[in-house]
């Protein structure tokens, strides 16, 4: 489980992040502006109102609208679900 540490929205519904493992992005949320609870965020101001919960395990907007820290990291990383919960290393394939 993934914990960020460092949050800092930016232009374009963009947020830079940094983890507590050290690793350190920037992922691009525009494509979610339009979508369901999200349609808060078509304001940029709103956008920058969020604040990271005490946990570090999620980002949370007005209104309960949150993103999971995971989901963020894997955005940012590239790796697959998969990556992540076997400590990086790819899932191995079985016949």
């Amino acid at each position: 489980m993934k914990r960020i540490v460092f949050a800092e929205a930016l232009p374009g519904w963009r947020l830079h992040l940094r983890y507590d493992d050290g690793v350190e992005g920037t992922v691009d949320l525009s494509a979610e502006v339009d979508k369901g609870v999200f349609t808060i965020w078509r304001d940029p101001e709103v956008f920058a109102r969020f604040k990271i919960e005490s946990d570090g395990r999620s980002l949370v907007w007005p209104g309960e609208v949150d993103a999971c820290a995971d989901a963020l990291y894997l955005e940012i990383t590239g790796m697959t679900a998969e990556e992540l919960w076997s400590g990086g290393k790819p899932a191995s394939t079985h016949a």
